[in-house]
């Protein structure tokens, strides 16, 4: 090379690294370039991290199966969150205080919204980082990857030299509509919105080594509905080797899933609701979002109504979109033995906040007395309102408070015990972990305590982002730290043990061993098991 040029390719070096030194933030034309199997992707780095947003997984027409994303010429730039899937009631008012603690970002829909997003420690150099593969909640009808600050992956990545990434998915009618009666073309569409997610899974498999990853270390993990999405994942074989660990956060929804025949009714409500003949189904691909989910809406309230009549079985808020057993993609109960076989090799940790949704039902005995709240209690229990008391006393012997006899969660936990005493018994099967998370929010009072969505903030280790939640306090941070490096540890090893943490043994139906995830933390057995039995939730 000649000298000159050679130093003139000195000093354009010197000054780009000049230019970004000290910077938080890193962007440039040349900042932050991948491949992926599409295309080359560019992001941005925010104090050392490489981080990707709105990157295309897949495509997919409406109720058909996703396919390969369109490939693209040059960069593509990736900084931005993508669109996220439509809401069968787009938000157009909130509750002031609930929103406040919760602080959503509601993005803007598209039907074209299969995205994925990463945040990693570095890219294209050599490295197999364990991968956290965040899938959102919001049940299977809303949410998204970005809709809590909480889940932003920033900090858990630095933290433990890890890969996460978080995804973007169909829902409601538009993932779950059963056109299956309709023709082979259709064969897939009750369960489409699940068959996006095995999509983006196989794109890490494909891709994730270009951001620093080890396809061969995929933790899946959710909370809330996004859990469910895990269990439902555990039981679908075609999702099988995709992943190799799973987290299930407040999602062990013990509801059975929906049968073919139940789908299948539900798709044909819908077709007459919008006056359509059976050979006119493929006019469903051009209506209007917002009248096909309204017929959808109806129909499901039809069905639901003929279920009751007929002596089934309707469970949690009513019926609602979601996976079924279709025979084809899902072919068992998700707790089914079969189900549970089919992840016996795969380690599992779960668990639930203490009080879940429990504050918000109750928010009204805030300012009660001590007297109006055993009064509710013995309308709601009558000659069992003492053994009730009793019940929540065992469970939680430290609580003080009268209103916390009313806010223990008896939804979401029962589920997580059956769910880890069923897998805990498989022979030769992964270890499971299970814990409580009781630690109380301070914000507004503390009345909103250990809510569904608490724990985000400390698993990400986002206690600042997430501060409307949690007061954004030492106190928070300290167990934030404690609680990422247990997931994160899950996601290397399968264990989540840490020095910051007493001995977490693994669970099993004698020692029930559950990690109670507090200011101080400590191993309990299950006490709560009278609790579950007597509200008959067990």
């Amino acid at each position: 090379m000649n000298k000159s040029i050679f130093k003139i390719s000195l000093i354009g070096l010197f000054f780009a690294v000049y230019q970004n030194f000290g910077q938080e933030v890193i962007t440039g034309e040349n900042i932050a370039v991948t491949n992926t199997e599409s295309g080359k992707v560019r992001g941005y780095i925010h104090d050392g991290t490489f981080i990707y947003k709105g990157i295309p997984y897949a495509k997919a027409e409406r109720f058909m199966p996703p396919t390969k994303a369109d490939s693209w010429e040059g960069v593509r730039s990736s900084t931005m969150y993508g669109p996220v899937a439509p809401l069968i009631t787009p938000t157009t008012e909130v509750n002031d205080e609930p929103e406040f603690v919760f602080d959503h970002d509601w993005g803007y829909p598209n039907e074209d919204c299969l995205r994925i997003n990463i945040w990693t420690p570095g890219i294209n150099d050599g490295k197999k980082r364990a991968v956290l593969f965040w899938i959102h909640g919001g049940g299977f009808t809303s949410g998204s990857s970005q809709e809590l600050p909480s889940t932003d992956g920033e900090n858990l990545s630095k933290k433990g030299d890890v890969v996460v990434v978080s995804i973007n998915h169909r829902l409601n009618i538009l993932g779950f509509l059963d056109l299956s009666a309709y023709g082979e073309k259709y064969k897939h569409s009750a369960n489409n919105s699940i068959i996006d997610m095995v999509a983006a899974l196989e794109w890490v498999q494909t891709n994730i080594q270009n951001f620093g990853g080890d396809p061969d270390n995929v933790t899946i993990f959710g909370q809330s509905g996004g859990g469910a999405k895990v269990n439902t994942l555990m039981a679908m074989p075609h999702a099988k080797g995709l992943f190799h660990k799973a987290v299930n956060q407040s999602g062990s929804f013990r509801a059975a899933m929906l049968e073919k025949n139940e789908t299948q009714a539900i798709a044909a409500e819908v077709l007459s609701n919008l006056g359509l003949k059976e050979n006119q189904v493929d006019s469903l691909q051009k209506i209007p979002f917002e009248l096909l989910s309204a017929a959808g809406s109806k129909a499901l309230k039809t069905v639901e109504e003929k279920m009751k009549a007929e002596g089934k079985p309707v469970m949690g808020f009513g019926l609602n979109w979601g996976p079924s057993r279709d025979g084809e993609d899902l072919p068992y109960q998700l707790f089914s033995e079969e189900a549970f076989m089919l992840s016996k090799d795969i380690p599992l940790l779960l668990g639930t906040t203490k009080n879940e949704f429990a504050p918000f039902a109750n928010m009204r005995f805030v300012k009660a007395s001590e007297q109006q709240i055993m009064e509710h209690i013995k309308t709601q229990y009558k000659d069992k309102a003492d053994a009730y008391i009793r019940a929540v006393k065992k469970a939680y012997p430290n609580d003080n408070d009268p209103k916390d006899l009313l806010d223990v969660d008896t939804m979401f936990r029962p589920g997580a015990v059956v769910q880890a005493n069923a897998k805990s018994k498989i022979p030769d099967g992964a270890p499971v972990y299970m814990y409580l998370f009781t630690w109380q929010s301070p914000v507004w009072d503390g009345k909103y305590k250990s809510l569904h969505c608490m724990e985000l903030p400390f698993v990400f280790d986002n206690i600042k982002r997430g501060k409307n939640m949690t007061g954004g306090g030492a106190a928070a941070q300290t167990l934030a730290d404690k609680v990422s490096s247990a997931w994160i540890n899950f996601a290397k090893n399968g264990d989540p043990n840490h020095s910051g943490l007493p001995t977490w043994p693994a669970y099993n139906d004698t020692n029930t061993a559950t990690m109670h995830l507090d200011n101080t933390c400590e191993v309990k057995p299950q006490l709560d098991k009278e609790l579950f039995e007597l509200v008959g939730n067990n």
